[in-house]
């Protein structure tokens, strides 16, 4: 059976093999574990071989036996050596250092200080010395005279197991940094088993470093051939000017960005200026880099400069920008900014062609760069007008979030205070129960208005009264885009007004009206003249009507105050707070921008708002104001009239 190959149909299986568990070979005798050797395999077949433990059979093959006769006899013990013997004068040497806070002093914060740790193998004790150190200042020599060094509370001391090169010990307070060993110590510790670690560099005093090197013999530098004043009486005033941007868009939000470098060749000094455009999101402020020199690299600079609380300088930084550094195509970095150049001014090409020989100047329009052409925005559409509320009113809906009163003309509102036009008018309708009906048309100077007033009139039928409030109305056919309102020049004897879908008829007008239309000639037609003096001309009226000149009244005691405080009222009253208003206002008057308005200015002034024109009243309130030995005021005073 035994021979037959291990094929299908050529094996049999052992009806007397019934137990196939594999022999435990763990056990447990008196709470130890013992290990046991299997005696029967798989199948409960005895397994015929070596009983014996691996380290019976290693003693077995170690074993020598000699043949003797007699009884055997027992081997000479070693001698004993005591440990003062066998390690006499073997000593472990290790080279470290610590370092020690210097409190209070501007030159020095620590200083490192060499030390020489000793162990002594014959009685495990330790001592450290510190290397003596000329002119130092410090008590040197043994630091911790010998004995065994505490480890810790516990009443443990330190062992030649406790040292390794790159450990620190601690010893009273001190850590010790083990740095380096001599050569009996390394071997000494590797024939014991320790792995002793590379060795390490003992640090240098920054003191002692700074005290040699001011020991040492000075090198003086030869100074340069190059003249700084030269420079600036030829490089003054010439200005390289480059044309770069600003490529930010691969950060979220960024842009593309165009910017302007200054180089100034006086100095070697570069700024960068931003290039606003309408609308574009960004703070109006002109210069992103002040003028200063710009290092290459900012960052090349020693771990030990103190960047937290010092600047730099040309100590630290050796190579700025210079022009050779920019140019056509070139990516500058300034400050971690990449700023692409791809056009210059044509005196900063005549300074490269004629210095460093370039000729080629193409501007960089690359779309890499500069990316698509963008598209133009959207313009923002007024809605049309609603009806509700004036014109002005509803546009100031559509410019502002929070709608803001329309801007008057307050030069035009003062200087026309109170003057107002009236017109006698019919109303042109087909019905029967409106013809007839007479109206006041009221048109007021200071901001275009227009009001209309129907007298009553008894048995008509109609409550007369208030017709039209004040408002603004444009002439027919006037588009919504730029709307045409009525004016003065629009009104004369005979026209039809169409005022919101009702026609009225002028049939006449007061003697103001023809006295205003003559001294505005310019702003009338001749046949509105024509038809206002074919209508007045014959009519007799007040003298003051007619020549509108200043009449004199004999003054009672105490008139003057009583004046003088109606015309602080009313020029209060008038409330033109706004600086920029009376700023235009001032120079007005103030044709030749001397500074300065004459007592002249004020009277017309004084004139246009219908003022006494006294000399009294005007000294006293421009003495008030604050007037120069010349008798003229200047803005600040003049301020003060509206205060």
């Amino acid at each position: 059976m035994n021979g037959l190959p291990f094929l299908p149909g050529n094996t049999f299986r052992d009806p007397t093999k019934q137990n196939y568990h594999i022999t435990q070979t763990l056990g447990f005798k008196n709470g130890h574990r013992v290990p046991k050797h299997p005696e029967f395999g798989p199948g409960a077949d005895r397994l015929n071989f070596n009983q014996l433990s691996e380290t019976e059979l290693a003693l077995l093959e170690n074993y020598k036996p000699s043949l003797i006769y007699g009884r055997a006899k027992p081997e000479a013990p070693d001698n004993f050596v005591p440990a003062t013997v066998a390690f006499d004068k073997k000593v472990l040497r290790f080279f470290g250092y610590f370092k020690q806070t210097v409190y209070e002093s501007p030159n020095e914060f620590f200083r490192v200080r060499p030390v020489t740790i000793l162990y002594y193998l014959e009685d495990d004790s330790m001592q450290i010395f510190e290397d003596p150190v000329e002119n130092s200042g410090i008590p040197q020599g043994k630091l911790i005279r010998r004995h065994k060094f505490p480890k810790n509370d516990q009443g443990q001391t330190f062992s030649w197991k406790d040292l390794n090169l790159g450990e620190n010990l601690s010893i009273y307070g001190h850590t010790f940094r083990i740095c380096d060993c001599d050569d009996f110590t390394t071997k000494w510790l590797e024939s014991e088993g320790v792995i002793v670690n590379p060795p390490e560099s003992i640090p240098k005093d920054p003191y002692i470093e700074s005290r040699k090197k001011a020991s040492e013999l000075k090198t003086y530098k030869t100074k340069t051939d190059f003249d700084k004043l030269r420079q600036f009486i030829e490089m003054d005033r010439k200005v390289l000017r480059f044309y770069a941007v600003w490529d930010d868009r691969a950060n979220p939000f960024g842009e593309l960005r165009p910017f302007v470098i200054h180089y100034y060749l006086v100095d070697d000094t570069l700024e960068v200026r931003e290039v606003h455009k309408p609308n574009d999101g960004h703070d109006p402020f002109p210069v992103l880099i002040k003028r200063q020199k710009i290092p290459k690299n900012r960052y090349n600079v020693k771990s030990t400069f103190a960047s937290i609380y010092l600047e730099l300088s040309d100590d630290e930084i050796k190579q700025y920008l210079r022009p050779h550094d920019l140019g056509m195509g070139q990516v500058v970095n300034i400050f971690g900014r990449n700023f692409t150049i791809y056009d210059m001014d044509n005196f900063t090409k005549a300074f490269y062609y004629q210095n460093m020989g370039v000729t080629d100047f193409a501007p960089l329009r690359d779309e890499n760069v500069f990316g698509k052409p963008s598209q133009a925005y959207a313009r923002m559409e007024i809605a049309p007008y609603n009806g509700y509320g004036s014109l002005e009113d509803s546009l100031q809906n559509c410019l502002y979030l929070v709608p803001e009163p329309p801007k008057k003309d307050y030069i035009k509102l003062l200087e026309n205070q109170h003057k107002v036009l009236r017109y006698e008018a019919l109303m042109e309708t087909s019905k029967l129960e409106d013809k007839g009906r007479k109206f006041i048309i009221s048109y007021r100077l200071s901001d275009d208005s227009i009001g209309i007033y129907e007298p009553p009139m008894r048995n008509s039928g109609v409550i007369g009264g208030k017709f039209l409030e004040f408002s603004r109305v444009a002439r027919p056919g006037s588009t919504l885009d730029s709307p045409k309102f009525y004016g003065p020049q629009d009104f004369y004897i005979g026209a039809v007004i169409n005022i919101f879908k009702h026609k009225f008829r002028i049939v006449g007008a007061d003697l103001f009206v023809l006295k205003f239309a003559e001294e505005h000639a310019d702003q009338f037609p001749p046949q509105t003249l024509e038809s206002l003096r074919a209508h007045l001309g014959d009519i007799t009226g007040r003298v003051d009507a007619k020549d509108r000149g200043t009449i004199n009244i004999k003054r009672r005691p105490g008139d003057f105050d009583r004046i003088y405080n109606e015309i602080r009222n009313k020029l209060k009253a008038s409330r033109i707070t706004n600086s920029e208003d009376l700023r235009q206002m001032f120079l007005k008057y103030d044709a030749d921008r001397t500074g300065y308005i004459s007592k002249e200015n004020i009277k017309d002034l004084f004139r246009k708002v219908s003022l006494p024109l006294d000399d009294d009243i005007i000294d006293a309130m421009m003495q008030e104001a604050g007037s120069n030995e010349n008798g003229s005021i200047n803005l600040y005073n003049f301020v003060k009239f509206f205060e």
